[in-house]
């Protein structure tokens, strides 16, 4: 599913209405059909519903809502965020049709507005209808009040298209916002979805069919979200004459005295992602806790200072690479990754360490290279700040990707994968339980895996992405929310894969 920004979404609307013949009053009323739906998974009958408008088209789709959970039963007040008189000329005439009807309606200059607002906390549910993916500036006056009300109110929130006060395309906070636990958007997913606050402020998401034209829908944005039908297509398939050696061989240079774990989950991630072959370079130590976990690998023992002869002598067995996780940043792990990065052309995944490395000014192997880094590595890299990396993930993704001419995966809530100029991909599995050590040298171990597989590394890094939260999101209805480790997901790794495999055959 495409992405389509705050001008996107405009241009969609506007080509359904002026060339397509839509018009606004049937595209408000299956809004408001849509955000029906959601605020009924919250109450049940004769419950109280409040919702909020302002006075534009997203007011104009909350007065629908309005007006149709009245026809229902539900107990409706509609708090109008303007005086009376103020309404746009579509959202006026929803108004009428709400009043018309029997809706409960205080505008702003209403001498019960402030109790109204105050009286929010005795609802059942909130509709926020305030503001739409077009609000720019601070978000002040009434409608500062409202949202503030709404939030102190402790009472579940479901946004019309977007939460008040939120950017639509960087998912900053103009000001204030709505916390909303639901946001039912219209059309396409758009970018404060996965980005700055809007990520949390949104809280779970769904796209809201309301009948624009299925070309308009499927028209290249800049950005997509990942699918089951889009990964399996890419995942290698294994013929009935398969043996190991067709099915990539791939080297990890990973894990110190400190970190041997790391070593062991990026082996354990890429055995369970079918790779034929894993190896696993490291000292001695290292090499025993891989071999106490992971069996299935073999070793190349490498000695305590500069190991890159003995590494270098391998190269040519092996299809890709994974370098970095739990290597330090000790001058002899930089020292081991210069070395072997002037001679290595082979596809690559360089995480953790090998990008702190990279960070320090060692440079980038020269072959087909796929990075992951988390947001204080990408921050590392770009020279930015931490947090403007989370507020501005397509941006740095983004330009890590063409500052180092390679493809690049930055982890977090929303992982978003770039490569090429390609459209950005942006995951859509996984969950909360994910955060939690090893669960990234898990997916450095997918990666390597599909790229000894012959994926090219922007389809290895996406493919990965979303296998890999999707074995969370199996771990988490397996075992638990919180608490499973990155063991128990690479454990799910195969049902992942076969879950992939059925719904690609399905769609």
């Amino acid at each position: 599913m495409w992405i389509g920004t705050a001008e996107r979404s405009r241009r969609i609307d506007w080509i359904a209405r002026e060339e397509r013949g839509l018009s606004t009053a049937v595209l408000m009323e299956r809004a408001g059909e849509s955000v029906l739906e959601t605020v009924e998974e919250f109450v049940g009958p004769h419950s109280r519903v409040a919702v909020l408008c302002g006075r534009g088209n997203n007011g104009g789709d909350g007065l629908v809502v309005a007006r149709l959970a009245h026809r229902d039963d539900y107990k409706v007040q509609c708090l109008i965020a303007c005086p009376r008189g103020d309404l746009g000329m579509d959202a006026e005439a929803r108004h009428r049709e709400a009043e018309a009807a029997g809706v409960s309606i205080v505008f702003s200059d209403d001498p019960l507005w402030r109790q109204a607002l105050s009286n929010l906390s005795h609802a059942d549910v909130i509709v926020d209808a305030l503001l739409g993916t077009g609000a720019r500036g601070e978000v002040h006056g009434v409608l500062r009040e409202a949202v503030e009300a709404a939030n102190a109110s402790g009472v579940p929130i479901v946004a019309v298209d977007i939460p008040s006060g939120i950017d639509c395309d960087t998912g900053e906070i103009l000001g204030c916002a709505v916390k909303a636990v639901r946001t039912v958007t219209f059309g396409l997913p758009k970018p404060f979805l996965f980005q700055g606050h809007g990520i949390e402020h949104a809280g779970k998401w769904t796209v809201a069919d309301i009948g624009f034209p299925e070309d308009l829908l499927t028209e290249p944005t800049e950005a997509m979200t990942l699918s089951a039908e889009w990964v399996g297509n890419r995942l290698p398939r294994r013929p009935k004459t398969s043996h190991k050696g067709a099915n990539g061989s791939l080297l990890v240079v990973a894990g110190s005295w400190r970190y041997p774990g790391a070593a062991a989950l990026v082996a354990l991630g890429a055995v369970r992602a079918g790779c034929g072959l894993v190896t696993v370079a490291a000292i001695p130590s290292v090499c025993a806790v891989v071999a106490a976990h992971v069996p299935e690998a073999v070793y190349l023992p490498l000695p305590e200072i500069d190991g890159a002869e003995q590494i270098l002598s391998e190269r040519d067995r092996h299809d890709a690479a994974v370098f970095g996780p739990g290597a330090t940043t000790e001058s002899d792990a930089m020292d081991l990754f210069r070395k072997v990065w002037e001679a290595w052309s082979r596809p690559c995944v360089v995480d953790a360490d090998g990008l702190n490395a990279a960070a320090k000014g060692v440079r980038f192997p020269l072959g087909p290279l796929a990075l992951t880094p988390h947001p204080g590595e990408a921050a590392r890299l770009l020279g930015w700040d931490a947090l403007d990396v989370n507020r501005r993930r397509f941006e740095a993704v983004e330009q890590i990707a063409k500052k180092f001419g390679a493809s690049a995966l930055l982890k977090g809530a929303a992982t978003v994968v770039a490569s090429n100029g390609d459209p950005l991909a942006v995951n859509t599995t996984g969950n909360p339980g994910m955060a939690a050590a090893g669960m990234g040298d898990v997916l450095a171990g997918i990666v390597g895996a599909l790229l000894a597989q012959g994926l090219d590394p922007g389809s290895a890094l996406a493919a990965a992405a979303y296998w890999h939260g999707l074995a969370g999101d199996l771990c988490a209805e397996h075992i638990g929310q919180v608490g499973y480790s990155a063991s128990d997901l690479a454990a799910f790794l195969p049902a992942a894969r076969d879950k992939i495999l059925q719904e690609c055959e399905v769609s």
